[in-house]
């Protein structure tokens, strides 16, 4: 298929969580036929299989499934869409994968972060048979595959040949066109340190573009993660002397000013309240190394 892409594979699906501009995810040909980056919750696969509808397609048009990790906005979805489409090959992490396979512990969890919300947010987290699944290496498919840690341990990033990077989170929030890039740090795993390596990994590849889920395509890898190593070191340093009250109002204070009335709506994409907690379980954990 070489670099060629399907007509519109840059324009992400938008799956209408809680908003328009939330949650997108792509289409992507592939050596083997065509693959979908990413899929959101379960609660979403009505718009999935909408957007799928306006360009053509149906859900057994898809030969693969991309994960770029296994939080619950980007791959709720993956066992229910198996079980209807038994042949679709799920590529996900090492860490990944048992996760997938047996998303019990992962709910539980999940559960336990969301409360009442997590049924009207995520919906079914439903089991991806074992035979489905792809533990991903350096090649996916044709796609450039490697690990990107720090937002979640276990993320990967996808890189094709015509230059775009899938990037997942790995890049964080920047519903476009805006200029503003805002990380997202839930807990359990973020990894400051870890994060700023990967951003080095990513520039090293030299994409042209950033395909981002939380919303659209980034055409300045450069500027952006200029951006988001600004952003990603100024939350860190508070989180290290802030309580979460102190901490959220600043970070929204920056949100609105750089967005304004967005903010809200950015926060649907990643709410503070989440990245405090995350950020506090990491420096929580770097005193314990002490």
């Amino acid at each position: 298929m070489g670099e060629n892409q399907p007509v519109g594979a840059l324009e992400p699906i938008d799956l209408l969580h809680l908003d328009a501009r939330v949650v997108g995810v792509y289409l992507v040909e592939t050596d083997d036929g065509l693959a979908l980056f990413d899929c959101g919750p379960s609660t979403c696969i009505g718009a999935l299989k909408s957007g799928l509808a306006a360009r053509g397609l149906e859900l057994t048009d898809l030969r693969h499934l991309l994960l770029s990790h296994i939080h619950l906005d980007h791959a709720g979805a993956a066992g229910a869409l198996v079980r209807e489409h038994p042949t679709l090959r799920v590529h996900v992490s090492e860490i990944g994968a048992p996760h997938v396979v047996d998303p019990s512990r992962l709910e539980r969890s999940a559960r336990r972060l969301y409360g009442d919300d997590f049924d009207t947010l995520w919906g079914e987290l439903a089991p991806v048979p074992e035979a489905n699944v792809e533990v991903v290496g350096d090649s996916v498919v044709g796609l450039q595959c490697f690990p990107s840690p720090g937002h979640a341990s276990h993320h990967v990033c996808y890189l094709h040949a015509d230059g775009t990077l899938y990037a997942g989170d790995a890049v964080g929030v920047r519903i476009q066109p805006s200029r503003h890039v805002m990380p997202v740090c839930p807990p359990p795993d973020l990894d400051v340190e870890g994060w700023f390596r990967t951003f080095e990994e990513i520039e090293r590849r030299q994409p042209e573009r950033l395909a981002l889920v939380h919303f659209g395509i980034a055409d300045s890898p450069s500027e952006h993660l200029a951006l988001i190593r600004e952003e990603l070191a100024k939350w860190a340093e508070r989180g290290e002397r802030m309580e979460e009250a102190e901490w959220v109002a600043a970070a929204r204070s920056d949100l609105e000013a750089a967005v304004g009335s967005e903010a809200e709506h950015w926060e649907h994409a990643a709410p503070l309240w989440q990245s405090y907690l995350g950020m506090k379980r990491y420096w929580d954990k770097r005193l314990e190394i002490a």
